[in-house]
């Protein structure tokens, strides 16, 4: 099973957690979890099954062929979905409580932590994020966790609350033979750091000092890839393991047609074994032999159909591509110039995908805005969460000219704001609008002085031709 919900067994206090139960979910994440993410990690760093492949024998060639088909798919779906960085606006008129929040997130680099976290869910299906404060410091930061040592764990009712998240690492003391855990739980108000044993027989509750966090909730934010936490391309393992031993055996047989026998007819290349390695080395050496009348020399080499095998290869990359939903870009029908709708259509998969990503990531922004707002209003700043929109932007090339007739067709019926967001190349719609209208102003003033008036002086008594002014007020 590549993921299940750890249920917190017994009554939950978060001041008298049980270690016993503890130790026990860490066990279970340890032989039921981790061994899955620690194969897709390692299949993206390009460790791959083809590289444990032993010689049938001594003599035979034993190529390794990597081909990180499971890299590709990952860093593409990521460069689609979080290539750009996440925009948040605000319901609400007053955007200053919006302008705080995000201060807070550039100090916190949540751009980065984003992509981190993009990448983990790619590869092994979930990421976690630790939201914190520097001690003796008020500014909240982010930390993308390793999923490969973070869970959290539930409650037992319909609902699921989270109860706290644990972060931990196996370790073995000095003067102790035995391996310890040592393990960060974070509660709703607390961080526990704890040293624990593998096993305990009976209820032990903590007796560690905590930490307070004032965050409010679990200052752990859980992201799912989708509704089973299944990597990009963790289905497609198979294929690409049948991949890498075709292209390795496929340099096999190229060496061992290299490495052909030489058959000699009539004729011997030695009396005793003592010759014949003397000739053999001559011949490799000079690539000369000479053979008596009447004999010949000829090589015996095996056949294999290239052809056969390049078809082969195709239609297993293809595959691989289709059932992840992720394009090949060096595919041919991504080359010249390819209009907008067109690579959409292309795209169709890699974008459903990433809907559902979108979906599920929103989630855990949700909870970060949370707890990035209850810090902030620890310091009298009032930030409602549930104002923040998220806005995601593809990272796809855009057709600038067919982009611009969409603007200049809906002017008027959808507002500036709407039209100006969509333009690829603006990052501060708002602001856009501004500095619009300040160039409109200062054009209309423009205008105005060069037909000899202001709007502030003139009166109907002020000489000036009334088609000039209104031709002027048309070019403002």
């Amino acid at each position: 099973m590549k993921y299940f919900d750890f249920i917190y067994e017994g009554d939950y206090d978060e001041t008298a957690i049980d270690k016993a139960v503890l130790t026990k979910l860490i066990t279970k994440h340890k032989q039921y979890l981790r061994p899955e993410l620690i194969k897709c990690q390692a299949y993206y760093n390009g460790d791959q099954e083809i590289v444990r492949r032993t010689k049938k024998d001594d003599s035979a060639p034993n190529n390794k062929v990597v081909c990180n088909h499971a890299q590709d798919i990952s860093n593409t779906a990521v460069g689609y979905f979080l290539a750009n960085a996440i925009n948040y606006s605000t319901k609400e008129e007053n955007d200053e409580a919006l302008d705080k929040l995000t201060d807070a997130f550039d100090v916190a680099a949540t751009d980065d932590v984003d992509h981190d976290n993009g990448l983990d869910l790619s590869i092994g299906g979930c990421a976690y994020e630790f939201v914190y404060a520097k001690e003796d410091e008020a500014t909240p930061l982010s930390k993308n966790l390793s999923n490969i040592s973070t869970f959290m764990v539930y409650d037992d009712t319909i609902e699921q609350n989270e109860l706290f998240a644990v972060y931990y690492w196996e370790y073995k003391p000095a003067n102790i033979e035995v391996m310890r855990y040592k393990a960060f739980v974070m509660t709703q108000h607390y961080i526990y750091e704890l040293d624990l044993d593998h096993e305990y027989k009976e209820k032990t509750i903590v007796t560690e000092e905590p930490r307070p966090h004032n965050f409010g909730e679990v200052p752990v934010i859980f992201y799912k890839n989708n509704k089973y936490c299944l990597g990009d391309f963790e289905l497609q393992i198979s294929l690409i393991d049948a991949y890498n031993t075709l292209m390795s055996d496929r340099l096999n047989d190229k060496e061992q047609f290299l490495d052909s026998i030489m058959v000699l007819y009539g004729a011997i290349m030695g009396d005793d074994d003592e010759e014949t390695s003397e000739a053999m080395k001559t011949l490799k050496e000079q690539r000369l032999l000479e053979l008596p009348e009447g004999s010949k020399a000829e090589y015996i080499t095996r056949t294999f159909d290239e052809n056969g095998v390049e078809v082969l290869r195709k239609a297993i990359k293809h595959d691989i591509y289709t059932f992840s939903h992720v394009p090949d870009l060096s595919d041919e029908n991504f080359a010249g110039n390819t209009s907008g709708v067109a690579m959409e259509y292309k795209l169709m998969g890699l974008e459903m995908i990433t809907k559902t990503k979108s979906r599920y990531y929103q989630q855990g922004l949700k909870k970060r805005i949370r707890l990035y707002c209850n810090f902030l209003n620890l310091k009298n700043y009032a930030l409602n969460p549930t104002a923040i929109i998220v806005t995601f932007k593809r990272s796809l090339p855009k057709n600038l000219l067919e982009l611009s007739q969409i603007v200049a067709n809906l002017d008027g019926r959808v507002s500036q704001k709407t039209l100006i967001s969509q333009l690829p190349f603006v990052e501060d719609p708002d602001g856009e609008i501004e500095v619009l209208k300040e160039e409109k102003k200062e054009n209309m003033e423009r205008q105005q002085e060069m037909f000899g008036v202001t709007a502030n002086n003139r009166t109907d008594e002020d000489e000036v031709d009334e088609e000039s002014y209104e031709g002027a007020k048309i070019l403002a």
